[in-house]
C-alpha cells in the first residue's frame, strides 16, 4: 500500500477512535445523572468496541497503529521502515486533534478547550506504564500465532485497562495530546500530558523488548508485525 494511504488511514481511524473516546464520554457524563461508575462504563464499552471495528477497518492499509507508541515498537520490530514513523506519528496526532474537534463538535462544544481533569502522580504514571506495557504485550502476544484474532483482543484489553489501572488506560501519546485539547469527562490536563507520554513509551519499550526476548522471530515476517498489510501499491 502507498505511504498516502497508509497516512490517510492512521489519520482517520485516529480520527474517529478520538470521536469515540470523548464523544461516549460527553454522552455518558450526560446520561449518568452523576453516577461516575455508569458513565465511565459507557465511555469504556464505547471504546472497546469502536477501536475493535477501526482496527478491522483500517488494519489491512496501515497495520492500524492509531499510537506512536505502537508505531515506534512496530519499526524498532522490523514491521515499518523508520523513514515512515515521523509521518505516521503526524498523522496520528493530526488525526486525533481532529476527531476531538469532530466530536465537540456533535455536542456543540468549542472545538478545542483545554482540560482541568487533573491526573498527575507517581500513580497515574505507573497505570500508563502498565496500561501500554500490556497494550503491546497483547499485540506481540497474539499477532505472530493468531493475527485474526488480534483486533479483538486488543479491544478487549482496553476495555479491561479502562478499570483496572487508575489512569482509565490512556496508553496512547497521540490520545493523550488530544485528550488535553477536551475539558470533558475524557480529558486531561495539558500539563500532565507529558508525565503520561514518558511513561506510556517507557511501557512500549519495556514491552517491546521482553516479547524480542520471549518470541525470538520476532523481526521475522515483518510484514504482520501489527496486523497484516501490504507493503506494495
Amino acid at each position: 500500500m502507498s505511504l498516502p494511504r497508509k497516512l490517510s488511514a492512521e489519520a482517520l481511524g485516529t480520527a474517529f477512535l478520538l470521536a469515540v473516546v470523548v464523544g461516549s464520554g460527553i454522552m455518558a457524563e450526560r446520561l449518568a445523572g452523576g453516577n461516575v461508575a455508569i458513565a465511565l462504563l459507557a465511555n469504556t464499552l464505547a471504546t472497546g468496541a469502536g477501536l475493535t471495528a477501526l482496527i478491522l477497518t483500517f488494519g489491512p492499509i496501515s497495520g492500524a497503529h492509531f499510537n506512536p507508541a505502537v508505531t515506534i515498537a512496530d519499526a524498532w520490530a522490523g514491521g515499518l521502515p523508520w523513514r515512515e514513523v515521523p509521518a505516521y506519528v503526524i498523522a496520528q496526532v493530526a488525526g486525533a486533534f481532529a476527531g476531538v474537534a469532530a466530536a465537540h463538535g456533535m455536542f456543540d462544544l468549542p472545538l478545542f478547550f483545554a482540560s482541568q481533569n487533573e491526573r498527575a502522580g507517581p500513580s497515574q504514571w505507573w497505570s500508563e506504564f502498565v496500561a501500554t506495557f500490556g497494550l503491546l504485550a497483547v499485540i506481540w502476544g497474539t499477532v505472530r500465532s493468531r493475527p485474526a484474532v488480534t483486533p479483538f483482543v486488543v479491544g478487549a484489553y482496553i476495555t479491561a485497562a479502562y478499570w483496572f489501572t487508575a489512569s482509565t488506560s490512556f496508553a496512547n501519546p497521540a490520545v493523550t495530546l488530544a485528550r488535553a485539547a477536551s475539558d470533558t469527562f475524557a480529558g486531561i490536563r495539558p500539563v500532565d500530558a507529558p508525565g503520561f507520554i514518558v511513561a506510556q513509551l517507557l511501557g512500549a519499550f519495556a514491552a517491546t523488548a521482553l516479547f524480542r526476548w520471549l518470541i525470538p522471530t520476532l523481526p521475522q515476517a515483518s510484514e504482520n508485525v501489527m496486523l497484516p498489510h501490504s507493503e506494495t501499491e
